[in-house]
């Protein structure tokens, strides 16, 4: 198939592996809430508190996890161990009888996304000559987003035959094994050249260029909320709870089939000028859903919202890979992944507050805003260094 051309192996089986695991978790996450509130009965704080938790977890260990990818020079082991945790913990929710158990699943389950994501990107990069790091990402997340698809329809199809919550769960083991089973044989380690002994976790160890590029991601983040709150301008202008997963779909759809376009445009002009088209979408798409009040306005709007993803999510990352020598991927990832995360709660916050003072238009005004200025900024302020040719 042309879109495996030039593609290594390592990242056609991580692309496959993170296609079944987000099948798997796509299944259960969507319904997560419905089970704890309707079937543990908890209330709507204690899922606050489980997914505040999670997230703030996998958030943090991303930053250690590449570190020490880097520090021991091995990747597969810490992927291995990442997807396993998952794999296996996500069908215990089944027995859970209690909040507080979910909590510690779920908890888990982070702990997992923060052990392998970082060194996973970094054996990504390492795998990927630089003429095609921009498709080869890009091409990781369309196959991730093909299984965010699978999912939620699979999960439609068995709850319509009559399976349960609870055996859903467990048949969540499944695609788990497979994806360990994948990583095991198919997967290989990748090393760098080793023009040095060790790295120490210094964020001075990396260049100033990477970290202004990482400096005005957080100034992008901060006006980059939850789509929860697109969810919720949907239902404001009248899109119906029955057709809420519908549309997600159709976002994740338009998400997978941009991704491989995006990163194969930044191989030949460039990631700057990639990434700043999906930030231009972006702050576009964020004034649309800011003065649009009728249905067919919202499903055009979130099916260009995924264009913005295609652009930027797997282009992101391979300029990470272009901004930092082959022996600090894993710390660098690491650095870029907490930059996200902790510019992220706090994205949430400030719409919401906005929002709920002044109304959604200035509070999708401010996300297109902070877009616009992060596009000015990574133009003027990184340099976009010299790749070799395909």
């Amino acid at each position: 198939m042309k879109l495996f051309e030039d593609v290594p192996k390592n990242v056609k089986a991580l692309g496959f592996v993170s296609l079944i695991n987000d099948a798997a978790s796509e299944m259960i996450y969507p319904l997560l809430p419905i089970f704890l509130t309707s079937v543990l009965g908890i209330g709507v704080g204690a899922l606050g508190v489980i997914e505040g938790i999670a997230e703030s977890t996998a958030s943090l260990l991303k930053l250690f996890s590449g570190w020490i990818s880097d520090k021991i020079k091995k990747r597969k082991i810490l992927i291995l161990i990442g997807y396993s945790l998952a794999a296996l913990g996500r069908p215990i929710i089944a027995l859970s009888v209690a909040w507080w158990q979910v909590a510690v699943i779920r908890f888990v389950d982070r702990l997992g996304k923060g052990v392998r994501t970082s060194p996973r990107d970094a054996l990504i990069s390492l795998s990927t000559p630089d003429g095609v790091k921009g498709k080869a990402f890009s091409l990781h997340r369309a196959m991730d987003h093909a299984g965010a698809i699978i999912g939620p329809l699979s999960a439609i199809i068995l709850l319509k035959f009559g399976m349960s919550l609870k055996n859903l769960f467990l048949w969540a083991l499944l695609p788990g094994i497979i994806t360990i089973f994948v990583i095991f044989f198919f997967v290989r380690e990748k090393k760098a050249h080793e023009t040095i002994k060790s790295v120490d976790f210094k964020f001075s160890i990396l260049s100033k260029n990477f970290k202004a590029y990482l400096l005005i991601l957080i100034l992008f983040t901060l006006g980059n909320s939850s789509d929860a709150f697109l969810i919720l301008k949907a239902r404001a202008a009248g899109v119906t709870i029955a057709f809420i997963p519908l549309l997600w779909i159709v976002l994740h759809f338009v998400k997978m089939v941009t991704s491989v376009p995006g990163g194969k445009w930044s191989d030949k002009i460039g990631r700057r000028k990639v990434i700043v088209s999906g930030w231009v979408v972006y702050a576009l798409i964020y004034l649309g859903f800011g003065f649009s009040y009728r249905i067919f306005h919202i499903w055009l709007l979130f099916a260009l919202y995924g264009i913005y993803f295609g652009l930027t999510e797997g282009v992101e990352k391979a300029f990470v890979s272009d901004l930092v020598g082959k022996e600090f991927q894993g710390t660098a990832f690491g650095f870029y992944h907490l930059a996200v995360g902790i510019a992220a709660f706090p994205s949430s916050v400030i719409f919401g507050f906005v929002w709920q003072k002044v109304g959604s238009e200035v509070a999708f005004a401010y996300g297109a805003s902070l877009a616009g200025l992060a596009s000015i900024l990574l133009f003027s302020l990184v340099r976009e260094p010299k790749r070799q040719s395909r």
